[in-house]
């Protein structure tokens, strides 16, 4: 954050296009900020790319707000006539992933936010003969169809099939009657006895569901996804419907994906929604978005990219709404290819738990600007190169600090601008008021207002197009540097990943169908684990045959070593809970979790025993452990790779019996025996929460190597490859790749 005094011309032009000031500004800045004013920039062809919350309020307000209703035309939407929104389709999330549990089809929460956010009044004026009154209205109206959400237990049928009765009843008569009829129809046909497919409403938000519909009926089937074209005309019913521009509301892919985030610790995990709930404690190092086949993307999307005056990257979840777009070929291609057009990224206001809330180069401490550059020269195809040329960050002098410490109460903490680091990198940083300063006076929030962003993009065109008249650096494109090489570690592209969702969902529940649970609300317990925790495959699932609970007086496992409430008998292949547990959510599933772990193991082990030191060892002893034949075991784990695992459990093989592998420990020595290690690792990779224990264990990953001492530093490497054995050996994922070389 700069003084007043240390900012530059251009940032003093933005703010006082902002917002004046009572300071003396010179009078030629001053005079060129009403020009600014005055600069009709509406003909700008705008392309603007990402997801969720961010997007849609620069777009067009935050359509979930009860605020937007009354200032629903705003944005820049308003600004500019000529504007492509392009939304990732990633998420799975809330409503949207469970209809990507059950449907083959793209994550359409994000479309359906900017599809709202981009109503526009003179369309609706138009298409229903309304003056701007009604348009209000009827915007109204759509804000409380397209947020709906059913209750999770009794879902009102009605409201779904008569969708004007999910507003208050004053507002339904604004509702036009043809648009009452179009959206009755979308609700009908996934309604119970309808064309299909068929979604049980209960805890779905509306929109979706009438979005839903719409691509639906344009592919005519529900056993496959949407093409690119079938997609395409389904966004457009639903967009002429609302007064939204049709053809300009762009879905970045149409193909079906998930993200794979990869953390610092090497842990790579599926899921933006469990990377936003999960606290792992290490920062996200890559992420990369998987999709089912080869994605598509529209050529039209392509051109407008090419012939766009302006890109602007929303302000948003950088690793789960923007970075998946980048990695897109064609896209990251067509953006590179203009050489003209002024690229803007709007960096966020606030960290976001589970993305940047941790920092690569200072373990423990939010993002700074710098890193979100970073983030996308780790993470895009080529690099940061030819993305982005200025960076719009918020300036936050005039916050209280009561309101700065409420949100840091909450976890919130700003992204700071490092300036010096940002030009470094040959980038042009400009901090300006984006929030609504009578927002903060009022209801202590601090937001990206629309109408704000807006005026300072057209601040940024202004002076673009009239380059010299504030002094201060040129915003032309020959000026640019580009990022430093040094920059670029790593890279991610995307891969096909072999199943829908849906798909994957289905081989869960048929797997889960053949086994035995008691009592039965286990079974669907076990269920939502597996799907939360994608990395489980139904093969994880092949090796228990039973879930059941045991009462306090029958539970015979012993706490020796532990208090672990949930086994793996290998004798009945018996998934065992202590009855305790029926009552604790989350200790149920960590329990689950661990044995399912230790499950996968099987019958490994033939025999086990304590082997006594003698005397002159002062009470050392030896945990011994005969494994049986490779052709006896029922094992995930190849005879290999089990002797892989247990020489990093520490268990040493016997140079004249190969079956048998012990660990030497001293008297008052605690101690994991090597199938409890292996669950509580497992569950430990899938989410660090479930798994307190091995969290500790764990957390010395954290510490740089050359600060350890020699016998730590051999222990962090063993704990190291004991991760990349569970990522490679038991979840499948490729090594990582090698650095390129800097040569």
């Amino acid at each position: 954050m700069l003084s007043p005094s240390t900012r530059t011309p251009l940032e003093h032009l933005v703010e006082l296009v902002l917002n004046g000031s009572d300071r003396a500004y010179d009078v030629t800045l001053q005079e060129q900020a009403q020009l600014v004013k005055r600069y009709d920039a509406s003909d700008t062809r705008v392309v603007i790319l990402g997801g969720g919350t961010g997007l849609s309020t620069v777009v067009g307000g935050n359509s979930a707000h009860p605020d937007w209703r009354e200032r629903p035309f705003l944005g820049l939407k308003e600004e500019f006539r000529v504007l492509d929104v392009v939304v990732c389709t990633t998420d799975d999330g809330g409503s949207t992933g469970r209809l990507v549990e059950q449907l083959p089809m793209i994550g359409i929460g994000d479309l359906r936010k900017s599809c709202l956010s981009s109503v526009r009044a003179p369309a609706l004026c138009r298409r229903y003969g309304v003056d701007d009154t009604g348009a209000h209205q009827i915007a109204a109206w759509l804000q409380y169809v397209f947020n709906y959400r059913f209750d999770t237990r009794s879902a009102d049928l009605s409201i779904l099939t008569d969708p004007t009765r999910a507003a208050p009843a004053p507002l339904r008569a604004a509702c036009p009657p043809e648009l009452a009829t179009h959206l009755a129809t979308l609700g009908r046909r996934v309604a119970p006895g309808g064309a299909g497919p068929h979604i049980d409403p209960a805890g779905h938000c509306l929109g979706n569901l009438l979005l839903t519909a719409a691509v639906f009926e344009t592919s005519g089937a529900s056993d496959r996804y949407a093409s690119l074209d079938e997609l395409r005309r389904g966004v457009d019913v639903v967009a002429r419907a609302v007064g939204s521009a049709p053809g300009r509301l762009h879905a970045a892919t149409a193909t079906p994906g998930q993200l794979k985030f990869r953390y610092a610790n090497g842990v790579e995990v599926y899921g933006q929604r469990k990377a936003a709930l999960a606290r792992r404690g290490f920062p996200v190092e890559t992420v990369v978005a998987e999709f089912v086949d080869d994605p598509t993307v529209s050529e039209d999307l392509c051109h407008a990219i090419r012939q766009a005056d302006l890109i602007v990257y929303a302000p948003g979840s950088v690793f789960s709404s923007i970075i998946p777009v980048l990695q897109l070929d064609p896209i990251v291609a067509a953006i590179r290819d203009n050489r003209r057009a002024l690229k803007i990224l709007g960096a966020n206001f606030w960290i976001q738990q589970g993305e940047t809330d941790l920092s690569l180069h200072r373990m423990g401490r939010g993002f700074r600007v710098s890193e979100l550059i970073e983030a996308y020269d780790r993470n895009v195809p080529g690099g940061a190169s030819g993305l982005f040329h200025v960076v719009l960050c918020a300036n936050l002098e005039h916050i209280p600090g009561n309101i700065l410490r409420n949100y840091a109460l909450e976890g919130k903490r700003p992204i700071y601008l490092d300036r010096s680091r940002v030009e470094q990198m040959g980038l042009q940083p400009v901090e300006a008021t984006l929030y609504s300063r009578a927002q903060v006076g009022s209801r202590e929030v601090v937001h990206h207002d629309p109408g704000n962003f807006a005026l300072a993009l057209r601040a940024l065109l202004y002076a673009r197009r009239f380059p010299g008249t504030i002094g201060g650096p040129s915003l032309e494109p020959s000026r640019w540097m580009q990022p430093p090489r040094h920059m670029r570690t790593l890279r991610a592209s995307p891969r096909s990943c072999t199943r829908v969702l849906c798909a994957q969902r289905r081989d869960l529940e048929r797997c889960l169908a053949q086994k035995a649970f008691e009592p039965e609300s286990l079974h669907q317990t076990m269920l939502e684990l597996a799907w939360q925790n994608r990395d489980i495959t139904p093969r994880h699932l092949d090796y228990f045959s039973s879930v059941r609970c045991v009462r306090h007086s029958a539970w015979q496992r012993g706490t020796e070593w532990d208090s672990v409430l949930g086994y793996y008998n290998p004798s009945d292949r018996c998934i065992e809970v202590h009855e305790q547990l029926l009552d604790q959510t989350d200790a149920l599933r960590e329990n689950l979790l661990v044995a399912l772990g230790e499950s996968l193991l099987g019958n490994y082990i033939d025999s086990r025993r304590w082997v006594r030191g003698p005397p002159t060892t002062c009470g050392c002893r030896c945990y011994e452990i005969r494994l049986r034949p490779p052709e006896e075991r029922r094992c995930l784990l190849t005879d290999e790779q089990l002797r892989s695992y247990l020489r990093l459990a520490r268990m040493t093989p016997d140079p004249h019996e190969p079956l048998v592998h012990r660990i030497s420990l001293n008297a008052d020595e605690g101690f994991l025996p090597s199938g409890l290690l292996f669950g509580l690792l497992y569950a430990w990779y899938l989410d660090s929460s479930y798994s307190p224990m091995m969290e500790y264990e764990m957390s010395l990953l954290r510490w740089p190597t050359a600060s350890l001492m020699p016998h730590h530093a051999q222990e962090q490497a063993r704990r190291q490859t004991l991760v990349r054995f569970f990522c490679e050996d038991i979840f499948g994922h490729p090594p990582c790749p090698p650095a390129p070389s800097e040569d």
